[in-house]
């Protein structure tokens, strides 16, 4: 096990912290010495080793940095800090529009992904997303939809970057395949895009006659994994995040960790390998097409 804080949301804090400091041009001591605080207390924080957070001290920080919009998200990551089992549900303590998920996921070496669903975000095409976000979002106004869907997109260099691509497995269901999204043109387009991913991601479907694997849905899931340090210790405990209609959970404790790998690994070993997962794909494609 890691001699890291296996605490997420006070990790993700000192790092929101740290960013928003570099990008003001501060050095640690600077800004500590604008919030009247020592050296050593900021850089517990920003390490997330801090024993305890006073609210106070983040809307102080907030304000040097001129980051109004953080005091709230930031807020609620601090009082999520000292809770043992870590979730938030969206609009409770860490408003929707912060995305703590994003951040943890460009900071991912590997990534391991189930979807027994849908498409995962990681590998939708525009018009596959945009028609998604349309219904989940039906009050939002075009221009916040597309907010939405280029950032989807965006995170896609994740995997597509031509510098250290995060190594990344996907698992789908063929009858998330199945399930028309937008309609045939657009389906077609999607699966072709999955089919034609680069050697760093390896995507395999679990064939319907493959039944459930593991004797229940564990519905769908993405383990996170970073890169390590000189002393091989993982820069950040591995984090596997399960997402809700409601809500979303992270899980980091190692018992359950290594319950969602192994359970990944049972499914991987009935899915199709990815040359036949290929050519389901490009024929689903073209029937779509035809």
């Amino acid at each position: 096990m890691s001699k890291r804080s296996s605490n997420l949301p006070r990790r993700q804090l000192g790092r929101y912290l740290r960013e928003l400091r570099q990008q003001c041009g501060l050095s640690i001591v600077q800004a500590a010495k604008l919030a009247e605080r020592g050296t050593g207390s900021l850089q517990r924080l920003e390490t997330g080793v801090t024993e305890r957070i006073h609210l106070s001290d983040i809307e102080e920080l907030c304000r040097i940095y001129d980051a109004p919009e953080y005091v709230e998200p930031l807020k609620g990551l601090a009082q999520q800090a000292n809770v043992k089992s870590w979730w938030h549900e969206y609009g409770d303590l860490i408003p929707a529009g912060f995305n703590v998920y994003v951040g943890l996921e460009s900071a991912a070496e590997r990534i391991t992904i189930y979807r027994p669903d849908m498409v995962s975000g990681l590998f939708q095409t525009p018009e596959y997303a945009r028609t998604l976000d349309h219904i989940y979002f039906p009050y939002e106004s075009p221009t916040a939809i597309e907010r939405r869907v280029h950032l989807r997109i965006r995170r896609q260099s994740l995997i597509t970057r031509k510098r250290k691509p995060a190594t990344t497995r996907l698992v789908i269901d063929e009858v998330a395949l199945q399930r028309v999204v937008g309609g045939p043109k657009v389906m077609a387009a999607q699966l072709r895009h999955l089919a034609a991913m680069p050697p760093n991601v390896s995507v395999r479907i679990l064939p319907a006659a493959a039944g459930f694997p593991l004797g229940v849905s564990p519905g769908p899931f993405t383990i996170l994994d970073f890169a390590v340090d000189d002393d091989g210790e993982p820069e950040e405990p591995t984090v596997v995040y399960v997402e809700s209609y409601t809500g979303a959970m992270y899980f980091e404790l190692d018992g359950t960790v290594d319950q969602y790998r192994a359970a990944f690994g049972t499914i991987e070993r009935v899915a199709l390998n990815e040359a036949d997962s290929r050519n389901l794909l490009r024929r689903m494609a073209k029937e779509y097409s035809a």
